[in-house]
């Protein structure tokens, strides 16, 4: 047989490599930041640009997109081509995707902290960026699929199914997501409002942890647990149910983020009953990669990359089990908006993310250089570390996200709220945030610790760029039947097919749930008595989006008693039918603010912006002093007028040329008013808006109720 000689490219499995530790260590340090300033309100350092919720998303967005998104990208680039047999399609595409990737997390890293969001849970990136991203992901995509096509393997590996799913799905996801209409080069509106930006949102949002956050991870699980281990995957027939029930079920179950709110009940159940039917694939996966072990367990005493993979797997089993238990609806009516959900998401990130990243790492770096790691015993200590860190982060945020629950709901005898002052919550969970803190410089040192081990193993070794290998020609082709008794090896031949059938399998759920909420015009009913916003409040809601208050505070009143008592009426579909984004949020450090306008004089909201302990004792929410001396910028009011009305506002044509007019009635008016309550502030500033903006939240249901109308 004629062999073939190819070079597998580990230059850009190094600089991905290497950018995984860089990030991982910048968003991690952010994480801790911002860890503090929920309990230490002089951590936000009076600064806009440094306040929780601006640092908020960046810390998100580093760790899913910079430290996790590098770290697919280094463990694909490696097994693709061994896996393939072929170096990569094209070495001047990877580098383009390389930079590209690096260049779209400098521009968030700068774009955030400044203010410039779309509010958008994962998604907070605004449209040039956006732009950013699909470009680049097509580059990835064309690099992978040529890759595949080139392959000197007829038969496509299972890690490769998972990364065909992941390339394909998070372009549909991302697409779809950001859709929206530009307003400048950094300000833009989603062109759906409401539930629909609600469940498109939450479709993308769940399935961005499916597919960005699962899926890849799981192809990196089959190659590289059997390359450290030495030992085959568990069951093949196995890995073929885990991978197609995975991809099919996952796409329905974002509405499960939804549950008890203003979307259509049909939709939050179908997210519910799918959910607690991903049970079933996700621990089929994560036993297939442990069971991949028997025989192995001494090894993975003895060795830190298995001992960080098996804890990997581990979590990603628990998180998976407790996912589809918080879908519940008895379960997320007590879990929905309190910690509980923070600490499940970083079981997912933490453990599964974290933990699988760091092993690849250990794993990777010695097989580059051609040399043993540095330091087994300096990554055991990592390993013990981070794991303690871990449970020092997880389990006190547990205990607060159902104490906040428990509180939250929590009657006397005589029928009242039994805590209903927020504060009175908030305040009780204190000693747990700082064991949260504590928890997360435990696994930011770790992360330190593995860094300066991977560049002493660099150092003591010989860096192997090209990598030789000796490979044999595609082989003929012949009968599936002949060749091996599963069907499905048909299919993994054929990556053309195996993409359509995975595309489809991944369409039908996004279907089924998004056309009828679309098409079917009683699915969005409408409120009579709810208007448009005036220009000011519009400016006001922008403030807003750009501060992240939606961080901290939702904008949906359940209908719960226990909300009603606290916040009054609840909250409807046709409330939001001028949002654009909607601002329901995912979690109450500060109180739901829905109900919120009207509840305070003026004066209150303008002091308690510039200092928030001066009307709520022992608040930990940072101060806004800048709010008061910036001038707001009004510039782009009457454009943002039009905009909206090509959203499907109804401003009556020409409205935007007296719009200035309303503004700056609208501003007077408030600013007389902050000044007879000795709050002297002038009409034109950012504060006017904000306050504006608070006031109109639920005034217009109030109003309809009042007047006899239908609640």
């Amino acid at each position: 047989m004629n062999m073939e000689t190819i070079r597998y490219d580990n230059r850009i499995v190094r600089a991905f490599s290497f950018v995984t530790v860089l990030w991982g260590v910048v968003g991690m340090l952010v994480g801790l930041i911002i860890a503090l300033q929920i309990f230490i309100p002089a951590a936000n350092l009076g600064l806009p640009w440094t306040t929780f919720g601006r640092l908020r998303p960046l810390h998100t967005n580093a760790v899913i997109f910079a430290f996790v998104g590098n770290g697919i990208f280094a463990g694909v680039y490696y097994s693709l081509q061994r896996l393939c047999k072929a170096r990569m399609f094209s070495d001047a595409l990877s580098w383009i995707h390389f930079w590209g990737w690096q260049l779209i997390i400098v521009a968030a890293a700068v774009t955030l902290p400044l203010g410039f969001t779309t509010s958008k849970e994962y998604a907070e990136l605004e449209w040039p960026i956006d732009i950013a991203i699909t470009l680049v992901w097509v580059v990835f995509a064309i690099n992978l699929f040529g890759t595949i096509a080139r392959r000197r393997e007829r038969h496509m590996y299972v890690a490769i199914w998972f990364y065909i799913s992941t390339v394909v799905t998070v372009a549909v996801l991302h697409i779809v997501n950001s859709f929206e209409l530009p307003l400048s080069w950094l300000k833009s509106y989603s062109i759906y409002a409401g539930v629909q930006d609600a469940l498109v949102q939450w479709w993308y949002g769940h399935n961005a942890v499916a597919f960005f956050l699962t899926t890849p991870y799981l192809g990196l699980m089959y190659y590289f647990i059997p390359k450290a281990s030495g030992r085959p995957v568990f069951s093949y027939r196995l890995s073929i149910i885990h991978f197609w029930a995975l991809i099919f079920i996952y796409i329905w179950a974002g509405p499960h983020h939804l549950l008890y709110s203003a979307l259509p009940d049909w939709a939050q159940s179908l997210g519910m009953v799918f959910s607690l039917m991903l049970i079933a694939p996700s621990w089929g996966g994560m036993l297939n990669g442990l069971l991949t072990l028997r025989g192995a367990w001494d090894k993975v005493r003895q060795d830190p990359v298995l001992k960080f993979m098996v804890v990997a797997v581990t979590a990603y089993g628990m998180a998976t089990l407790e996912g589809p238990t918080l879908s519940i609806k008895s379960v997320n009516a007590l879990s929905h908006f309190t910690d509980w959900t923070i600490a499940h998401v970083h079981t997912g990130a933490l453990g599964w993310n974290g933990f699988l990243t760091f092993g690849m790492l250990y794993w990777l770096f010695p097989n580059m250089y051609n040399t043993r790691l540095w330091s087994v015993k300096l990554a055991t200590w990592h390993f013990w570390i981070g794991l303690l860190g871990m449970m020092f982060y997880v389990v006190p945020i547990y205990w607060t996200g159902v104490t906040q629950g428990l509180m939250w709901k929590q009657f006397t005898p005589d029928g009242f709220l039994q805590y209903p002052n927020f504060l009175e919550t908030l305040l009780q969970l204190i000693p747990m945030y700082v064991l949260r803190a504590i928890g997360g410089s435990l696994y930011l040192v770790g992360a330190l610790l593995m860094a300066y081990n991977l560049y002493r193993t660099a150092k003591q070794g010989a860096f192997a760029a090209d990598v030789e290998a000796r490979v044999a020609p595609m082989p003929p082709l012949v009968k599936a039947h002949d060749e091996h008794p599963y069907r499905h090896r048909w299919l993994e031949r054929k990556p053309f097919w195996f993409t359509v059938l995975a595309l489809i399998a991944i369409l039908i759920g996004g279907i089924v749930e998004a056309v009828p909420t679309f098409l079917i015009r009683t699915n969005v009913p409408t409120i009579a008595a709810v208007r448009p916003y005036t220009p000011l409040e519009l400016h006001g809601r922008d403030i807003y989006i750009r501060e992240g208050c939606v961080s901290c505070h939702s904008q949906l009143v359940r209908p719960f008693r226990s909300e009603t008592e606290r916040y009054g009426e609840y909250s409807k579909a046709g409330e939001f039918v001028y949002d654009h984004p909607f601002l329901w949020g995912s979690k109450r450090t500060g109180p739901d603010l829905h109900r919120v306008g009207r509840k305070y004089p003026n004066a209150w909201h303008a002091r308690h912006m510039q200092d928030p302990r001066s009307t709520s004792e022992n608040s930990v929410m940072p101060p806004y002093p800048w709010l008061l001396k910036d001038k707001l910028d009004t510039r782009t009011t009457a454009a943002k007028i039009k905009l909206m009305r090509r959203l499907g506002v109804p401003y009556p044509p020409g409205y935007e040329n007296r719009a200035m007019a309303d503004l700056k009635q609208q501003a007077r008016e408030i600013s007389d008013d902050l000044k007879q309550n000795g709050v002297p502030v002038e009409p034109d500033r950012e504060i006017i808006a904000l306050i504006a903006y608070l006031q109109r939240l639920g005034v217009d249901v109030r109003t309809d109720l009042a007047a006899g109308g239908a609640p």
